[in-house]
This record gives C-alpha cells, sequence and structure tokens, in this order.
C-alpha cells in the first residue's frame, strides 16, 4: 500500500504531527506482557506482516516528507549532527546502497533505481529528487554518500567499524535521538557508547549482545524495540538543545498527560555491509500520543500497567520521573483491572 503523506505536520513550534487511526494500530508498542525490563530482545529482522512497521527493511510511512524537512531543518542548524571518519568512506556507499535498493524495491510508487554498471540513477518521488551519478565517486554526488541517502530516511543511522574484537561508533546521522549525542560518541565503542543504561550491565546485556553483533552475517539482518516517553510530538530530544524541551516535562499534569505525553519506540535495526564489513544500525523513531493510545484498549491497560510498576532505575534513566505518576493517573480510567492478551497486536 503506497503511503499518503501528511506534508504540512510539524515536529516543533505548533506540534502538527498526528497519527491517522492506521498508523495508530500499526504503532509497534514494546510491550508483550504487563511489565517491563531491559532485555537484548533480538530478532531476525524478517519480513512482518502486510501493513506491519516491520513489512519491509526500511519503514516508510505517512510521516516521510515531514521527517525528512524536520532532519533537513536540524542539519541547517547544526551540521555536526551528520559525522564520519575518513575511513569510513567504503561504508558510507555500503549504506547508500542498502538504502536505495531496499526504497526502491519495496517501494516502486515512490522510489526507483536504474543501474548501468557504476553508473546509477536514482529517483525519490515524494522529495522531488532526481540523481545520476556514478557509484563510488563522491564527485558525482552533491554531499558524502551517507549524508546524501539518509537525508531521505527516517530515523538515525550509526555505522560502527568491526576491529580488535569490537565495534566502533565512526560514522552517523543521529538527528531524531532521545537524549544521546553522536558528537559526543563519536570514536566509542560499543559499551562505552550504551555506558549510561542501568541494570543492563550487571545483567550481562551488552556483552551477550556484543558477541552477538560481532557474528552478525552478511544477509541476515537483525531487529529490536526500545523505548522511552518524550513530552510532545517532539523527534530532536538531544542533548545540545535540552534547553528547548527539557522543561517541558514540568508542564504535565493527570489532565493534560493525554495530549502532551508521547510513547516514543525505536525499531532498531542492524545490516552487515559487504564491502566494509562495518555494521549499521538504523534507529526509527515512532511516536504515539497517550490520547491515541488509548483508543486502542488493551494498549491503555498494559501501558498503564507497564508505567506503575516500572523499575525506579528505568523511571530515572528514562527521563520519566518528574511525570510518570501524571501518566499513570490520566490511563487509570482506562485499566479496568480484566486481563490483556498476549503479544502486542490490539485485539
Amino acid at each position: 500500500m503506497s503511503a499518503v503523506f501528511n506534508l504540512h505536520e510539524t515536529f516543533r513550534d505548533d506540534f502538527s504531527y498526528r497519527n491517522s487511526a492506521r498508523a495508530i494500530r500499526r504503532f509497534p508498542l514494546p510491550f508483550s506482557e504487563d511489565s517491563y525490563m531491559y532485555s537484548v530482545n533480538i530478532e531476525p529482522h524478517l519480513p512482518g506482516p502486510p501493513g506491519s512497521v516491520t513489512e519491509f527493511a526500511f519503514d516508510v510511512d505517512e510521516h516521510y516528507v515531514a521527517e525528512c524537512r524536520e532532519r533537513a531543518i536540524v542539519l541547517a542548524a547544526e551540521p555536526l549532527r551528520y559525522q564520519a571518519l575518513p575511513h569510513m568512506m567504503s561504508s558510507q556507499w555500503d549504506c547508500l546502497e542498502l538504502i536505495m535498493e531496499s526504497l526502491a524495491r519495496d517501494y516502486p510508487t515512490h522510489f526507483s533505481l536504474a543501474k548501468q554498471g557504476n553508473r546509477w540513477h536514482w529517483i525519490n518521488r515524494p522529495l522531488q529528487i532526481d540523481q545520476h551519478f556514478t557509484f563510488g565517486d563522491t564527485a558525482t554526488l552533491p554531499r558524502q554518500p551517507l549524508d546524501y541517502i539518509t537525508r531521505q530516511a527516517q530515523g538515525d543511522f550509526v555505522v560502527m567499524d568491526q576491529r580488535e574484537g569490537d565495534l566502533w561508533t565512526e560514522a552517523g546521522m543521529v538527528t531524531t535521538q532521545a537524549d544521546w549525542s553522536l558528537d559526543f560518541d563519536l570514536g566509542m565503542t560499543f559499551k562505552e557508547w550504551h555506558g549510561p543504561v542501568p541494570l543492563a550491565h550487571e545483567l550481562g546485556v551488552f556483552d551477550r549482545a556484543l558477541k552477538f553483533l560481532l557474528n552478525l552475517r552478511l544477509g541476515q539482518p537483525v531487529r529490536r524495540l526500545n523505548w522511552t516517553m518524550t513530552i510532545h510530538p517532539r523527534l530532536d530530544t538531544s542533548p545540545e538543545n535540552y534547553p528547548q524541551w527539557g522543561t517541558d516535562r514540568a508542564t504535565v499534569t493527570a489532565q493534560n498527560a493525554g495530549d502532551l505525553v508521547h510513547l516514543r519506540v525505536e525499531l532498531q535495526g542492524l545490516w552487515r555491509l559487504p564491502r566494509s564489513n562495518a555494521i549499521v544500525f538504523g534507529i526509527r523513531c515512532y511516536l504515539v500520543s497517550l490520547r491515541e493510545l488509548a483508543t486502542v484498549p488493551k494498549w491503555a491497560r498494559r501501558v498503564h500497567r507497564v508505567l506503575k510498576d516500572l523499575h525506579p532505575a528505568l523511571v530515572d534513566y528514562k527521563g520519566l520521573t518528574r511525570y510518570r505518576d501524571a501518566a499513570v493517573e490520566w490511563l487509570a480510567p482506562f485499566d479496568d483491572g480484566s486481563p490483556t492478551t498476549p503479544g502486542t497486536a490490539p485485539e
């Protein structure tokens, strides 16, 4: 199904972002039961059900055009949200190839890619881009390859180089992150990058995750879900801009939480790249307000229970301390105590 794009919605200022009924129903709820504890929860990135966010390698939905415009706004103000170390050029071309081939294959109405040897022709109809270039020749593109293609994709991208039995964060396009900084983390190892996560280190989560990823195979991508919450449908919650969004947390009450508080879910995909042997880490962000979430009765009951009983260390780490109680109180009338069915699908 071709997406009908919300051309004029915003993720700042008047926050006009909204989800259609269809977008709500396909939202990737991260809770398969009525409680939550941090885990690796990695699974093969295989095609999901038709219409789901995992149907294709990269999800293109109704927010595509608006999210690409939001990325351009962020980059115009802060160009260092895109960075790549010099030795990562091969992996940049790998990423461009992966994203272009995936989009052209899965959304032929919107994207097309024609190849004659190294001479490629890329068409992106929603963004009105028509580009002839030579694969491998940076002079034939207006920007570096990773910069060029990730401006045309939803979600953030981090490219990790593999060497010395570790993964190193050495390139990325990061404009929709949940309170972390590419500029700060560039050059870090996998565990250094994930250092602030509580409980997970004690549970050995990152030891297992690193071991798994070091053995990630070409053509066998994997995925996982991660989550937090955000006030307003704000994509850019970076540390650099904390003064712009941090104070939002103090404005939440039990009366307005349904409209202000948004569940923020990341669909994280990881691919081994063919030439560079690097790994690209895609972090696609989905936002849904509590009011939108409550249109699915099972989800309202479950999210109420998850938030109410969430471990204090996770409440603190995810930045929920100031408004968790207000969100729980707003959701409480939707929870009649009846059992929820297993899994994340709406009933």
